[in-house]
Order: structure tokens, then C-alpha cells, then sequence
């Protein structure tokens, strides 16, 4: 084929080049498989929404055989670490030094309120503000124990309808079942985005773009060359957190292989192409790794729906998390892992995720010509 037409031969030399480049460069090893790693084992032991023995205070103002019976069940209960006192004075200055979360106060009167079937607070419930979620399970859980208490009291009365929760695909509201899928989507961002981001400021910066433009490839073939093999590590990658989320960190995998690899292969398009255009726009590794964190690894932490609800966020925002394809690959994860293969959800976040990545490349091809001007 004539030099100004694609070859497959070219692209096929290309690749073998840069795939030798790649094993060769001990940073992209690192990122592609030490960096998973270390962040897995972060979002897996640092991160986590569960909470239990939470230090909290137990005033025990009442000497009251129903009060002690009640202090008892707030020291066996599994989600505080009790530390008992008679007066809450004694408390105080440990809430305000951060080493109690809040104190139960039961009051010298609990008992004989209680006989008199008080539709008043029978128990008071502080908490330290300053930490708003660990403050609001304080108080639920406080208030649930006391509920617990109560209902075992009365279970010789009690009403003849029982309520029985059950929780879809996350029975144990284990928060590591839903943050370890979502965890993966963020890794992937980070390493599809900055590996690419690096690959052509790399060769402007090392002064060897201009040997690569003045081969008889065309700029198809010369960014296909570096994509292809950053795509084979992305899905590498993408394999080794599976075993670690499914071997190591008990995450289940209730859809198949082919749907995860799927979707992530769908996710390094819009990936792979956004570290493109940053690679060809940044001649600077530096300033290239800097513009991926920021465009890339940053949004999606934040506006894909890892951590934070998106329905929680303002409208005009949400509207933005459209353009961020984490989004689409977190929800997508989640449920591939807990749920199973739903189609019927995978295949509008995969066109999604191809639309961005189409975009990105649109983009590229706009920017780049095959030239050395700069």
C-alpha cells in the first residue's frame, strides 16, 4: 500500500515497537500493576462506610434494674465501645478530646417513667457534631438499641404483624461489596487516562516524535501504535483488581467475564482517548500526568457516583456527570459484580461510554496533524 494510505503492516510493526517500549519502561510496569494493587488495598482497609465499636459514653444515672438492663445492652452491642460513668460530667471533656463519639445519658427517673408509660424521651442521646456522619450513626444506632431493648420487654405484647427486612444483592450491607467495584472504575480512569497521557509527551520530550513522523506511517497509524498496547494493559490490569476484589477482599462476581470485560473495554475508549488529546496537546510528561489527575483521576472520584450520590448533587451538576464516562462504568461494575449480566442496563452505559470516547477522538483527529510544527 502507498505511504499515504493505511497499512496493516505498518500498524502491526508499530505495535510490536511500542509493546517492546512499554516492557521496557519500568514506570508503565509500575503503574499498570503496582498501582492497582496499592490501591486496591487503600480504597479496600482506608475507605470503608461500615462502622463499629465506636466509643460512646454510657451515663448510668439510675440504679434501677431496668436501667442497668438497658446499659447492659448498649456494652453488648457490637457497634460501640462503651465506657460507663455515673455522671456525665465525667464524659464531657472526652467528647470535646475526640476519644468519645457521644454518651447515652439514662436518667435517675428511667425506671419509674418507663412503669408509667412515658410518651417522653426516656433516654438522652448526645453526640459530637463536628463529625456529622459519625454523629447521625450515633443517634440511629443509640436510638436503635433502645428500640431492641423495648421491643424485648415487650415481646409478651407485642403487635401481631413483625417486619422483616431483606437486603437485594448486598445482604450483609457490606460497604466494601460496593466500593471495591467502584474502586476498580476509579483505578482504570487513573491508569487508561495517564499511562496515554504520558506516551506521546514522552516522545516530544525525549526529541524522537520527529523520527516517528518522518516514517512513511500516517498519524492513524502512529496513534493506533501507542494505543493498542496501553489498551492490553488497561484490560490486564482490569483482570488482576477482579482477582484481588473477588480472592482477597471476598467481593462477589455474580455476572460473567465476557459482560465485565465488555464494559471495559467500552471504558478505555473514552479513556485511552482522553489521555490522547492531553498527549498531544501536553509536549511535557509533567504537565501531561498533571493534566490527567485533574481531568481524569479527579472527576471521576467525585461526580461519578463512588462516593457520593449523584442524585444528591445539585441539578446542574448531575447534568455535568453525564460527560464523565466513571459514571457509567461504576454503576456498571456495581452491578455486574452484585447483581449479574443486565443487559438491559449495560448496553445504554456501553453507547455512552463509546459516544464520550468518540468525542475525545474527534478531538484528536481535529489537533493533530503530521507535522513538527508545534
Amino acid at each position: 500500500m502507498s505511504a499515504g494510505g493505511f497499512s496493516a503492516r505498518r500498524l502491526t510493526g508499530l505495535v510490536y515497537k511500542e509493546s517492546l517500549q512499554v516492557l521496557r519502561d519500568p514506570s508503565a510496569m509500575l503503574v499498570t500493576f503496582a498501582l492497582p494493587t496499592v490501591m486496591m488495598l487503600v480504597f479496600a482497609f482506608a475507605l470503608s462506610l461500615d462502622q463499629s465499636h465506636v466509643p460512646i459514653g454510657v451515663v448510668l444515672e439510675s440504679d434501677g434494674a431496668m436501667a442497668q438492663d438497658l446499659a447492659a445492652a448498649f456494652s453488648g452491642s457490637r457497634f460501640f465501645d462503651v465506657t460507663p460513668a455515673r455522671d456525665r460530667r465525667e464524659l464531657a471533656a472526652q467528647v470535646v478530646a475526640g476519644e468519645l463519639k457521644g454518651f447515652v445519658v439514662i436518667p435517675q427517673d428511667f425506671d419509674a417513667r418507663l412503669k408509667e408509660g412515658s410518651r417522653g424521651p426516656l433516654v438522652q442521646i448526645i453526640t459530637d457534631g463536628s463529625q456529622p456522619n459519625t454523629a447521625s450513626f450515633v443517634a440511629a444506632y443509640a436510638r436503635g438499641v433502645v428500640t431492641t431493648w423495648l421491643n424485648g420487654r415487650e415481646g409478651a405484647h407485642a403487635a401481631p404483624v413483625s417486619l422483616d427486612a431483606r437486603f437485594w444483592f448486598n445482604p450483609e450491607i457490606n460497604s466494601r461489596h460496593f466500593l471495591i467495584p467502584g474502586a476498580i472504575a476509579i483505578i482504570m480512569t487513573l491508569i487508561g487516562t495517564l499511562l496515554t497521557a504520558l506516551v506521546v509527551a514522552r516522545e516530544w520530550e525525549r526529541g524522537t516524535m520527529e523520527a516517528v513522523m518522518s516514517t512513511p506511517a500516517t498519524m492513524l497509524e502512529i496513534l493506533l501504535g501507542k494505543l493498542l498496547p496501553y489498551f492490553g494493559l488497561g484490560l490486564i490490569a482490569t483482570f488482576g483488581c477482579t482477582l484481588l476484589a473477588t480472592h482477597a477482599f471476598g467481593v462477589p462476581l455474580r455476572g460473567s467475564y465476557f459482560a465485565l470485560f465488555l464494559l471495559a473495554s467500552a471504558f478505555l475508549v473514552p479513556a485511552l482517548g482522553q489521555g490522547l488529546l492531553i498527549s498531544t496537546r501536553a509536549r511535557n510528561q509533567l504537565v501531561a500526568s498533571q493534566l490527567a489527575a485533574q481531568t481524569g483521576f479527579l472527576p471521576a472520584f467525585m461526580l461519578s457516583g463512588f462516593l457520593f450520590e449523584i442524585g444528591n448533587m445539585p441539578g446542574w451538576l448531575q447534568t455535568l456527570t453525564y460527560l464523565i464516562p466513571a459514571r457509567y462504568f461504576v454503576a456498571s461494575l456495581q452491578t455486574v459484580f452484585l447483581t449479574g449480566d443486565v443487559w438491559a442496563q449495560f448496553l445504554p452505559n456501553i453507547l455512552a461510554m463509546l459516544a464520550v470516547g468518540a468525542g475525545f477522538f474527534g478531538l484528536v483527529a481535529r489537533n493533530t496533524r503530521k507535522s513538527l510544527d508545534v
